[in-house]
């Protein structure tokens, strides 16, 4: 088994990007699976709680702005030709962002659960006290002149629990995204700082800067297998214009239907129709115009001519549920309330 302290600056890292998902989602099945555990210090608990509200916010604000920035310069500056194409696309984009940051809001909730199913560790005076003197010293993270406190706390308890009697077989890992304050400052930063390098070595205690290169020294190939089939099976949200066509088909095939009804309600002498110039406020739903009629005719042709009548029903009672259903719920991501099925 490994053990992983994982720094808080890896976790807010993958919850504010959505193409590390597979990441989370490999760390989370290496859990499962009882090959690795996290050490989990109560300071990353309180730190990762501070941030993530600020991660969600800015994984959609970032990008509106930037969006929005560059589709202004493509409209100023980019050339008759090839500037609307860039524009549509752009828009299609921009349309995904709130998909993102309901991305960033999942992987925080996931995170969470990993927290909630690992055993907080709640630091103890005698690491306070090792962090203290670090600060005294003048030693990584205290060799940036920062306030390195939990930084500090951070490494002392990595270092407990590496120099404690530990189950034969167990190694540890200490992951981090801060190489600043715990990397070489001179050499690899794939190597830990001079002041800390006590606490690794080549086996039982190692140190790295990716949680991928990590998760891949435990288990390179089931990682790498889990990596690879959730990224074969992501989905990807619908584009804009995949959405927009889906509800007109929808409402061409709805719209017929009811015409068909009319054209029945017509033949059988339900409805009659009349000239144009004797409707008025007082016909009633029983009398269409021969203008509205011959429209509603060209509308119906052409709708024949796109879909073929064979594709216009008619429809079971069960498929006509599920014609209008989709239309609802089309519509309701589009922006209108449920159920908004008028043609």
């Amino acid at each position: 088994m490994f053990k992983l302290l994982i720094d808080t600056c890896v976790w807010l890292d993958i919850a504010k990007d959505s193409q590390q998902e597979p990441l989370l989602s490999a760390l989370e099945e290496l859990i499962r699976s009882g090959q690795v555990s996290l050490i989990l210090p109560r300071t990353i608990i309180d730190e990762f709680a501070r941030n993530k509200g600020r991660v969600a916010e800015e994984s959609c604000r970032s990008l509106s702005s930037v969006f929005k920035r560059v589709k202004d310069t493509v409209a100023k500056f980019g050339t008759a030709r090839g500037k609307n194409i860039v524009l549509d696309e752009l828009d299609e984009l921009d349309y995904k962002i709130p998909v993102l940051g309901e991305a960033a809001i999942e992987s925080i909730r996931r995170i969470e659960k990993l927290f909630h199913d690992s055993t907080i560790i709640e630091i103890p005076d005698d690491v306070k006290l090792r962090s203290a003197q670090r600060a005294i010293d003048g030693e990584a993270p205290f060799h940036r002149q920062r306030n390195g406190i939990n930084d500090a706390i951070l490494i002392e308890v990595y270092s407990s629990c590496v120099t404690s009697k530990a189950t034969p077989g167990v190694r540890f890992g200490f992951v981090t995204h801060n190489t600043k304050d715990f990397s070489h400052p001179t050499a690899d930063n794939r190597f830990p700082h001079p002041d800390i390098a006590v606490f690794f070595s080549r086996m039982k205690s190692l140190y790295f800067i990716s949680l991928a290169k990590a998760l891949q020294r435990i288990q390179p190939e089931m990682v790498s297998d889990l990596m690879l089939e959730h990224q074969e099976g992501e989905h990807n949200p619908r584009r804009l214009m995949e959405i927009l066509d889906a509800t007109g088909e929808l409402l061409d095939k709805i719209w017929y239907n009811r015409h068909q009804n009319l054209m029945f309600r017509i033949k059988s002498g339900k409805i009659k129709i009349i000239e144009n110039n004797k409707w008025t406020l007082r016909n009633n739903a029983r009398v269409v115009t021969k203008e509205i009629w011959r429209n509603a005719r060209k509308a119906a042709q052409r709708v024949e001519k796109e879909y073929g009548v064979k594709n216009l029903g008619p429809w079971t009672d069960f498929e006509w549920g599920m014609l209008n259903g989709k239309l609802s719920a089309l519509r309701w991501m589009l922006g209108d309330e449920w159920d908004m099925l008028d043609t």
